[in-house]
């Protein structure tokens, strides 16, 4: 269902503006009008890397008339696999001077403001007032919680992507949406406290080429935003699986419990609430590790196992739960919060046991085994 549009539209174009976005004015249902409001729009971009990289050269070069950039990081070698403004000569420089200087490349109309200043509790709704919508490009989740805050006191659309490994979630969390459309919100994709302690791109990796089409995605919802044309990902979310060379939506239910899907269910337990005699766990830790503190009882299924072969792995457990429900664990968690990830991607569901075996030892407590698991 298409939005009324954000942005009413500028009064004319420059004649350089008109020639450079011909074929927008040529596109319906864009065309001349939606391309003036194109120019009358401002938005933010939070974070020049992988995602933001792209976002800023598509909607520079779509027509966007201000773009907000905020990143308080500098441009780092291995940067350059993915975040396609920078250059080898921007090392060690600002990114957000990559971001003034390949918008004005492309359309020197374009005001590009650059914000070179970390976001935090006090300063997020003011560096992001008077954006008519944000696109959340960063790589902390701890971030993205104070950018969602600030969206929802502000009531402006977030345009929110991830990308980790080969898999990429996109879609649009609006508090204040127009009437008639369900109010969605990160929390209601990831409730408080359940998202745990994620691994970054430094520890799994990142495909650049994905990053940069999820980049495009979210500049592309944000074009149907402010021309309210389309159907904007309100209320679904994109899952990319570059592997497969897929993409799909699952519907996301609002708050208010309006048409959708449930809210995910919790992908951790705590160590506290483990019931390891009624509970199937999948521990995904390597041999040696599992030699030297073994967990009596769970099912051995090495993380790289699973990666290799997701659908058997789902497959393999399913056929060993009976019906029990399922926990991955590992020393810290984090190994099993990328499993409990990857088989929910097959339509398993399993929760990962936070902060790991050492969670669990830390209670004061017998090992899931008997044996006291090492951290």
């Amino acid at each position: 269902m298409s939005l009324p549009p954000l942005v009413a539209p500028a009064d004319r174009l420059s004649g350089a503006e008109a020639a450079r976005t011909a074929r927008h004015a040529a596109l319906y249902p864009l065309g001349e009008i939606g391309q003036r409001r194109l120019r009358a729009a401002h938005v933010a971009i939070v974070g020049a890397g992988g995602l933001g990289s792209p976002a800023v050269l598509a909607l520079a070069a779509a027509g966007v008339g201000r773009i907000t950039v905020i990143d308080d990081d500098v441009v780092e070698h291995s940067n350059l696999q993915r975040q396609v403004i920078h250059r080898v000569r921007d090392v060690d420089a600002p990114k957000v001077d990559s971001a003034v200087r390949a918008a004005a490349d492309l359309a020197p109309e374009c005001t590009v403001a650059a914000v070179a200043r970390r976001l935090t509790a006090d300063n997020a709704a003011e560096v992001l007032s008077g954006a008519d919508l944000v696109l959340d490009g960063t790589d902390s989740f701890d971030t993205r919680l104070l950018v969602a805050a600030a969206c929802e006191s502000l009531g402006v659309p977030l345009v929110w992507g991830v990308v980790q490994e080969f898999h990429a979630q996109v879609t649009v969390f609006w508090s204040a949406p127009p009437a008639g459309t369900t109010a969605t919100r990160l929390s209601d994709l990831y409730p408080a406290g359940s998202a745990g302690d994620l691994p970054s791109c430094a520890d799994v990796g990142v495909l650049g080429a994905l990053v940069m089409h999820v980049g495009s995605i979210m500049a592309t919802q944000a074009i149907l935003l402010i021309t309210g044309i389309g159907e904007p990902l309100v209320g679904r979310i994109a899952l990319v699986d570059a592997l497969r060379g897929t993409t799909r939506e699952v519907p996301l239910t609002g708050s208010s419990g309006r048409p959708g899907a449930a809210s995910p269910e919790p992908v951790e337990i705590r160590a506290a609430d483990l019931i390891p005699d009624t509970m199937l766990l999948i521990d995904v830790r390597a041999a040696g590790e599992r030699e030297r503190s073994g967990v009596t009882g769970a099912m051995a299924l090495p993380l790289p196992e699973i990666l290799r072969d997701p659908r058997a792995a789902a497959e393999r457990i399913s056929e060993r739960a009976a019906g029990r429900d399922i926990v991955t664990v590992c020393a810290a968690g984090v190994r099993s919060a990328r499993a409990t990830a990857v088989l929910a991607r097959e339509g398993l569901r399993t929760r990962s046991l936070a902060g790991g075996i050492a969670a669990w030892n830390a209670l004061g407590s017998a090992d899931p085994a008997g044996d006291r698991a090492g951290a």
